[in-house]
């Protein structure tokens, strides 16, 4: 493999924290996950060719992200005050991706989602793949299958790659990294939960938030990257006062897209989440603020194509749609407010991001 410190690095375009300098981060980030790639598709075709198209379908499930893990983890690596360009940290920092690759693969399964990104999601990939080549069996069965398969693969990644960074401060980072990895595994589970559940309060919904979205999106990398860096405690609590509501409302923005969000922006169908029955806080704002016939509706219409529509029209009759943007309005002005409190660069490393996060439309 391709050593953590021999990359050539694109020279950095812009102050830190500018929109310029996020997006010179991004390219290193992509080239720190081909260069990875690149050497786990040669050792798994010396196995077998059959496995080219496999370790293929997982570089191409991590192609065209926001890589907002990966910034958030460079955030507090700078925040700490760690090297701007030090190429080591880019392995650290865009392992954080396939966690993402392993998390989506298995919520899509879970989900039945059919799409992710404009593209077929990994189990649907695999079932077109099993029909084309003309395989026995069951198409489904073969298609959750590999992405169950490849989820696992993807996670066994994030600590190849991340041990690869070889930084000084790797051992304090790890914990950071073992702990993101069981809070995202318990926010799935008791998303899954509430799926099975009559009645998921606001309460219930925003824990959901909490583990299966905030903590992974956003403060875990954070801590990660602080803790490469050597921070201290104190550091590391002020970045959590930043991050939990900036990353629950960035969940609470992708409820929002969910439903209300535009297909050919978000690369997934309007109204998914409905179709899914998905219990979003957006949909526990509906039941808490609406009448007996309208929680006799959701209980109908949720998890029903038919009834996108309807529940579309009676999330925002109910002012749970507004109740939810004012939602994310407190937790910006939050997460704002904390990040006064962190000594400087801080506010100017994060502020595109907490707009990024907030007020995005994908």
């Amino acid at each position: 493999m391709t050593g953590p410190h021999t990359r050539e690095v694109p020279p950095p375009r812009g102050r830190v924290g500018t929109p310029a300098a996020d997006e010179a981060f991004r390219t290193r980030v992509d080239n720190a996950l081909a260069a990875f790639a690149a050497a786990k598709r040669a050792q798994l075709a010396d196995i077998s060719p059959d496995l080219v198209p496999f370790v293929d379908a997982a570089i191409d499930f991590v192609a065209g992200g926001k890589r907002l893990r990966p910034l958030f983890c460079r955030a507090g690596w700078l925040i700490a005050g760690g090297e701007p360009d030090l190429v080591g940290f880019d392995d650290a920092a865009a392992s954080l991706e396939w966690l993402q690759g392993s998390a989506l693969a298995h919520d899509d399964l879970m989900d039945g989602s059919d799409t992710r990104r404009g593209r077929p999601s990994l189990h649907r990939a695999f079932e077109q793949t099993h029909r084309a080549d003309g395989l026995r069996g069951s198409a489904e069965r073969h298609g959750a299958a590999a992405a169950i398969l490849l989820g696992d693969l993807m996670l066994s990644w994030v600590d190849e790659q991340f041990r690869a960074s070889d930084l000084p401060h790797l051992g304090d980072a790890l914990p950071w990294l073992d702990r993101c990895k069981t809070e995202v595994a318990a926010g799935q589970y008791l998303d899954v939960l509430a799926q099975g559940r009559a009645n998921v309060d606001v309460e219930q919904a925003m824990l959901v938030v909490r583990f299966k979205s905030a903590k992974y999106t956003v403060e875990r990398p954070l801590h990660i990257g602080a803790a490469l860096a050597g921070a201290d405690a104190e550091l590391l609590a002020q970045l959590s006062a930043v991050a939990l509501p900036l990353g629950e409302a960035f969940q609470l923005r992708d409820d929002v897209l969910g439903v209300f969000g535009q297909p050919a922006t978000t690369g997934k169908p309007a109204g998914d989440d409905l179709r899914e029955g998905k219990r979003t806080v957006l949909i526990a704002r509906t039941a808490e603020l609406g009448n007996d016939a309208d929680r006799l509706a959701i209980e109908k219409l949720l998890g029903t194509a038919e009834g996108v529509a309807d529940l579309t029209e009676l999330i925002e009759r109910t002012g749970a749609l507004a109740a939810v943007e004012a939602d994310i309005a407190r937790l910006e002005f939050q997460a704002r407010s904390a990040l006064e409190a962190l000594p400087d660069p801080a506010s100017d490393i994060l502020d595109t991001l907490v707009g990024m996060v907030t007020r995005r439309d994908r």
